[in-house]
């Protein structure tokens, strides 16, 4: 009888520690949601091809962190401490150990280290800003900015499409928001996951109702629907005399040219905005790589293999943050709707900017193609030349868009730079 009884024991205890058990606790159906709602992300990039290489680690990463007892990922951990509340003498330890300091803030990397699970480790390629400096660096190497070279009114095109960056987190602030989620939601208009997160890691941490992994799924979700979002607000703006017009072939860019550009927006950039270094010199240097012609090897790696692996682990580590706690809320609500507002005024503003250039050009030029302002490359240019095709089908309007869509990926670092200076000084 002992026997059966300390077998019924083991059996009870196996049963509590196992991760059923957790679904069974207070707020465990938010998982169970939290993981169906993973599975659909799954589909849309298995089966519909939505932003795959990135929506499909994400949507797995959010599966692991959901699953209860797995403890791969800790938002404990990423919770900054405030310094008045820890003695001094902690604090020194801590130092040692590799805390960081954020103004009266520390974050213990050492603490996390020694006790943070796989997707905490991976989480802090995302914390350091390792993550999405690497990504700019391969789509450095993979862009031509030819386009933007040959055409240098196109800079404008990428400036004006960031206008709606700007207007959402002024409209946040009016909601209530603090600075940190006005800056973090806003930058989803940028339509670039990347500058998203690496601006959301900086300003969020693990307490704030708002996460990297929430701001992170609208980016990409945006991104993804791209297709979707865009042609209704480009011909709500534009007539169909405008969306016709075919426009002049680009001139040739000389070699000299390709090398000197990424220097010398490096340096520029850097010294005007120097918080926008890191991504802008990243997304120029993998660019020169392409473009020098003695890197060759160094740039296909760059284009290949370091984008795929940095690729695996941002999209998994970023997935790790979405807990049911911080998706399922109000909070996420917000920013899916100021997301898509965002998204939606930065394609507005870089029509309106276009239809400006048409009149000042003699009607020359397109206004299709300042909506591809927006950082999703190349997928925002060829909504630009699709929607004028539907019009002209002689029009060609591609190339003549990659080179807003280039620039707003310069753009939207140089906006990401200027959002963490505000809230810095804020």
């Amino acid at each position: 009888m002992a026997i059966i009884e300390s077998f019924l024991d083991t059996l009870v205890d196996l049963c509590q520690e196992s991760g059923f058990a957790g679904f069974l606790v207070d707020g465990g159906w938010k998982n169970i949601i939290m993981i169906l709602i993973s599975f659909v992300f799954m589909y849309l990039a298995i089966a519909r091809g939505f932003e795959p290489l990135l929506l499909l680690p994400i949507s797995f990463g959010m599966l692991l962190t959901n699953l209860p007892g797995a403890e791969m990922y800790h938002p404990e951990f990423w919770e900054y401490i405030e310094t008045s509340e820890v003695d001094p003498s902690t604090i020194s330890e801590s130092l040692a150990d590799g805390a960081t300091y954020i103004n009266t803030h520390y974050l213990d990397y050492g603490y996390i280290l020694r006790h943070g699970g796989l997707l905490d480790i991976l989480y802090l390629g995302v914390k350091l800003q390792i993550y999405p400096p690497l990504i700019f660096l391969g789509i450095g190497a993979m862009t031509d900015f030819g386009p933007l070279i040959a055409n240098p009114k196109s800079f404008l095109l990428g400036a004006a499409a960031q206008g709606g960056i700007f207007f959402t987190f002024i409209g946040a602030a009016v909601l209530g928001m603090s600075v940190a989620e006005c800056a973090s939601i806003a930058i989803i208009g940028g339509a670039d996951g990347p500058t998203a997160i690496y601006v959301s890691s900086q300003l969020l941490s693990g307490s704030d109702d708002i996460g990297v992994g929430t701001i992170a799924l609208a980016a990409y979700t945006y991104m993804a629907l791209v297709p979707i979002i865009q042609p209704p607000i480009m011909k709500a703006l534009t007539t169909k005399k405008e969306r016709s017009v075919v426009m002049g072939q680009l001139r040739t860019v000389s070699k000299t040219e390709k090398i000197l550009f990424p220097i010398l927006v490096t340096i520029v950039v850097s010294l005007i905005i120097p918080s926008a270094a890191p991504l802008v010199g990243m997304l120029m240097f993998g660019n020169l790589l392409k473009e020098s012609g003695c890197c060759d090897r160094i740039a296909k790696t760059a284009q290949n293999e370091l984008m795929n692996i940095i690729t695996i682990f941002l999209g998994i580590s970023v997935g790790a943050t979405t807990r049911a706690d911080n998706i399922i809320t109000l909070a996420f609500g917000k920013v899916i709707l100021l997301g898509v507002i965002a998204f939606s005024l930065a394609t507005a503003c870089g029509i309106l900017l276009g239809k400006l250039m048409y009149v000042a050009s003699g009607k020359k030029i397109n206004p299709l193609i300042g909506s591809a302002g927006v950082s999703a490359v190349p997928m925002a240019a060829r909504v630009s030349q699709k929607v004028g095709q539907e019009e002209n089908p002689t029009n060609y309007l591609l190339m003549h868009a990659m080179g807003p869509n280039v620039a707003g990926v310069i753009g939207s670092a140089v906006a990401a730079g200027v959002l963490l200076s505000i809230v810095n000084v804020a």
